[in-house]
């Protein structure tokens, strides 16, 4: 009887389990339309137009006094989103352990982002202040958010599932992000067909993606369930009576993680080896369009075309490197796809110019292992995370993605000074891979994993 009902409750703590997963899953559906529609293809254009229209006879527009080129008023805006992102994330991760309340924390940047991105339908004629103010509070959001979704991941799967979760959770935020896009695209490209301008089909793009990422956050929200936090139910640190409320205590243990991770080593050591070559990553996202209509020649039609097939694409390599990872192990994996990585940037050195199939082709090879690799890192990553801390060491992770991702567009754009080549500019990125490679391979992660304090899956 006794066994009958252990058995019982195995199978009902599993369902919840999956339950819970696939409302995980939908919070990556419901994100990247924001990081793919809006970011990547519609509103920097868009927003360039706009401070143009406002800028003065000699091109600057003044935002809070400063003078600044229309054409640069999009990067410096990203820019200030992302400084203020590395200052307001380890604060929500930190608050969020502190109290044990991810799930409404993240709940508030989500549509705090997602009611900014829909504000942006009234970016019309010369608004760039609103511009720039809704694209600050919308990354930002986004970015908290993301960390507090992350945090949930050694929660809801346990170590042996955590490879195949992440890499649905990536695979489904990508099939989102296309199958936005591909509706995006058909209302931009037919404007006229649906009897609207282009500056009006951009407004409706943006507010539309603003839109899907609220009605779809309702999923996880609903599903996800918070667990008590060790902390919140210690009370109170010592001489805090409980009455500065949980921002004070986030402070204070946003500097207490900061002192805890010298404890961990090794979870730094894994850390250092992601900055690098993330970076490398992200500047290859960001790069990679200038390359093509720079130094290849391609049409803006058959750039956005590439970004939709590294979307498409992105899906299936975050599933078959999850499956890999099941069989070869996790930071096996992880190095092949950095191995890969490396082919693939030394192959688009060689593209020739005006031909889009090759460029289709490096567009293919960067989605089967953008997806994997970033699936895969964010999971090894669960298993160096002490017990009770996930959205406070994963604001650091986080951190590292966005808040270094300056290293890689700094080399890039110094190779093009000095050589006048993008095609230089962009092999200058191997070495990010190389080093992060190399920087990897010398990290024992079981033992990383066993010092963290958490059960070393059979394959890793």
């Amino acid at each position: 009887m006794d066994t009958a009902v252990t058995e019982t409750a195995v199978a009902e703590r599993a369902l919840e389990r999956r339950r819970e997963q696939h409302g995980w899953y939908f919070y990556d559906w419901a994100n990247s339309v924001f990081s793919t529609s809006v970011i990547t293809v519609f509103l920097g254009p868009y927003l360039t137009e706009v401070a143009k229209a406002a800028a003065d006879a000699d091109g600057y527009v003044h935002p809070l006094g400063i003078p600044v080129r229309a054409g640069a008023y999009f990067a410096y805006t990203i820019s200030a989103s992302v400084l203020l992102s590395v200052l307001v994330m380890p604060l929500a991760g930190a608050v969020a352990d502190r109290t044990g309340r991810k799930k409404p924390l993240m709940g508030a940047f989500a549509y705090l982002g997602a009611a900014a991105t829909a504000g942006m339908f009234f970016l019309a004629g010369d608004r760039y202040l609103l511009g720039g103010a809704l694209l600050i509070v919308a990354n930002v959001s986004y970015a908290a958010s993301v960390v507090l979704y992350n945090a949930f991941l050694s929660q809801i799967a346990e170590p042996h599932e955590r490879d195949a979760v992440s890499s649905r959770g990536w695979a489904f935020g990508y099939a989102g992000g296309a199958l936005m896009l591909v509706a995006n695209l058909g209302l931009f490209l037919g404007h006229d067909a649906f009897g609207v301008s282009k500056g009006t089909a951009v407004r409706i793009c943006l507010a539309s993606a603003g839109l899907w990422w609220a009605v779809f956050t309702v999923v996880p929200l609903r599903r996800l369930r918070d667990r008590p936090s060790p902390r919140a139910a210690a009370g109170p640190p010592a001489g805090d009576g409980g009455g500065s409320g949980a921002l004070g205590q986030g402070w204070r243990q946003l500097a207490a993680t900061a002192r805890d991770m010298r404890r961990y080593p090794l979870t730094l050591a894994f850390l250092l080896a992601y900055l690098v070559y993330n970076d490398g990553i992200q500047t290859v996202i960001s790069q990679a369009s200038v390359y093509g209509s720079e130094e290849l020649g391609l049409e803006q039609g058959t750039l956005i075309t590439a970004i939709l097939l590294v979307q498409v694409l992105a899906v299936v390599g975050a599933l078959a490197l999850g499956r890999l990872a099941a069989r070869y192990g996790t930071q096996r994996t992880v190095l092949a796809s950095l191995a890969a990585w490396t082919v693939t940037i030394g192959a688009g050195y060689f593209l020739p110019a005006g031909e889009p199939v090759w460029f289709f082709a490096l567009a293919a090879a960067i989605g089967m292992v953008l997806g994997g690799s970033q699936a895969l890192s964010r999971s090894l990553f669960s298993h160096l995370v002490p017990r009770g801390k996930e959205a406070e060491y994963f604001s650091v992770y986080e951190v590292s993605d966005r808040g270094t991702s300056w290293l890689g567009p700094l080399l890039f754009g110094l190779t093009y000074q000095l050589t006048g080549s993008y095609r230089d500019a962009i092999i200058s990125l191997v070495i990010f891979f190389a080093v992060g490679f190399v920087l990897l391979a010398r990290v024992p992660v079981r033992a990383a994993v066993e010092a963290a304090g958490n059960r070393v899956p059979d394959t890793i």
